[in-house]
């Protein structure tokens, strides 16, 4: 089984926009359930399936497989739960450790969080300057619960 550990804050100021190339994310849900999330991405040019286990604190198993990008792209279209989840990510190292910097578009627009994938709960990590609040606990900012209850309407 894999196994996700993951912290997610909230940035300060714009100093991450200058660090890491942006990459256009288009995601949806096949299932966003407490329980398990089924989730097709396409990132730039690649396209995969995700399968999610429940959170337990920060750590949850996961599983990930590669698809073909067409049916990645009709799946997004056809059967994935609406609307979809788009963003910019950029990726910035810092520290020996890589960073996600997210920033949504349409009815997320306006909300950047930036994740870090941990090896244990409790690994030790330096926060950039701009990374702020914790927000690991706060369901709200889960990319399954924004489709229902999108930051435009916070």
């Amino acid at each position: 089984m894999g196994v996700e550990i993951e912290r997610k804050f909230l940035l300060f100021g714009d100093a991450w926009r200058s660090l890491g190339e942006p990459v256009l994310l288009r995601q949806g849900y096949l299932s966003s359930t407490r329980e398990r999330v089924v989730r097709v991405r396409i990132e730039g040019e690649q396209a995969v399936l995700t399968i999610k286990g429940a959170s337990v604190g920060a750590t949850r198993g996961e599983w990930e497989y590669p698809i073909p990008l067409t049916d990645a792209a009709e799946l997004l279209d056809g059967l994935c739960e609406q609307p979809l989840i788009e963003k910019y990510r950029r990726r910035i190292t810092h520290a020996g450790m890589v960073w996600e910097v997210d920033e949504f578009l349409g009815a997320n627009a306006g909300l950047v969080v930036a994740e870090i994938e941990l090896e244990s709960e409790d690994q030790a990590f330096d926060k950039p300057e701009w990374v702020g609040e914790e927000v690991s606990d706060d369901a709200r900012y889960f990319n399954a619960n924004l489709i229902r209850h999108p930051y435009s309407r916070w």
